[in-house]
């Protein structure tokens, strides 16, 4: 810590002491608190390591952007919608891997030396078990959209920054990475938090629908309504169906609504069998039954017969589950 000046010694220090404090509370298990738990007990961090975060080899990176080389074309032109919303206040847009490693950005021209000094730079690796509390790497963790303001983050180091991040899903509904904006001269207050969230998380979603979009682009894809999808704020309801109805992919929000698992999948599952199995919780089976029918019927744009084969039922029996769970569509159903 010697090359600190006395008052930022004195602000690490004084930061320090506030993580070191967690220790002394009972946890409930969420929240910043609980991460901090986890730097200090599971990842053995010290909050006052003065070390910017480790950067990947030039063939390390190669690798990684290899790897994620499909998404990273899918979320070019979505990167580049996010920059030119967020660039005049300050941000710059950056894409990670699972890992945390950083792998495309958007900055400008004038921020490049603030984002080389705090490595919101290609290559650098920005993990939770590496940096401790942050944007990137708590996300991660934690699989759902957070901010990290300033001295919300574990190390001292990093407590000029602001990081606004919300998960990017892959096409089986996991976590491939995560999108983040993140400022080295943030407003103190934080009043534009709640605006950067829905930015950031609106593009999150727009990354995961081109993508399974352009991974399914040979099967039919079925968009669920969002009434009762767990992870409707980050993650599109969709479905893809081969020719005979049965489902070869959903998102991570239409997994939840069909109660589907990995294993599921992997044997082969109809729509309608999807739909015969839910349980009567979380989302209630009527309820949920109504949301797949519903965007059955928004695909067949009305039209009953088209609907039921959609689903794999007769039209009879679609007829029969409209009456029942009342559904309505402006302009009728033909």
């Amino acid at each position: 810590m010697s090359q600190l000046t006395p008052s930022r010694r004195l602000h690490a220090q004084h930061h320090t002491d506030r993580v070191l404090s967690v220790l002394e509370r009972p946890s409930d298990g969420t929240g910043l608190s609980a991460s901090w738990r986890r730097c200090l007990l599971h990842y053995n961090l010290d909050p006052e390591r003065a070390e910017p975060p480790t950067m990947l080899s030039g063939m390390e990176l190669r690798h990684a952007r290899g790897y994620a080389g499909r998404l990273i074309h899918v979320a070019d032109r979505e990167l580049d919608r996010l920059h030119r919303l967020t660039s005049g206040l300050g941000y710059a847009v950056l894409m990670t891997d699972s890992e945390g490693v950083i792998l495309a950005r958007r900055v400008q021209e004038i921020d490049e030396g603030g984002c080389r000094h705090w490595q919101l730079w290609t290559g650098a690796l920005w993990s939770e078990a590496v940096e401790g509390t942050n944007g990137v790497g708590t996300c991660l963790a934690e699989q759902r959209p957070v901010t990290v303001h300033r001295d919300q983050h574990f190390r001292s180091r990093h407590t000029k920054l602001t990081c606004t991040v919300a998960p990017l899903f892959d096409a089986g509904g996991e976590v491939a990475g995560a999108l983040d904006i993140s400022s080295f001269r943030p407003d103190p207050e934080g009043n534009i938090l709640p605006l950067a969230m829905a930015a950031v998380q609106e593009t999150a979603r727009r990354i995961e629908q081109a993508y399974f979009h352009e991974v399914f682009a040979r099967c039919l894809i079925l968009s669920l309504p969002e009434d009762c999808a767990a992870d409707n704020a980050v993650s599109v309801p969709l479905v893809a169906l081969d020719g005979e109805r049965r489902i070869m992919g959903a998102t991570r929000a239409a997994r939840r609504i069909l109660n589907l698992d990995a294993q599921q999948m992997e044997r082969g599952v109809s729509l309608g069998d999807a739909l015969g199995q839910l349980p009567a919780e979380p989302y209630g089976l009527a309820a949920a039954e109504k949301q797949v029918l519903a965007g059955a019927l928004a695909a067949a744009q009305g039209n009953v017969s088209a609907a039921a084969a959609l689903l794999g039922i007769s039209r009879a029996t679609l007829h029969r589950k409209i009456k029942r769970l009342k559904l309505q569509r402006e302009g009728g159903f033909r």
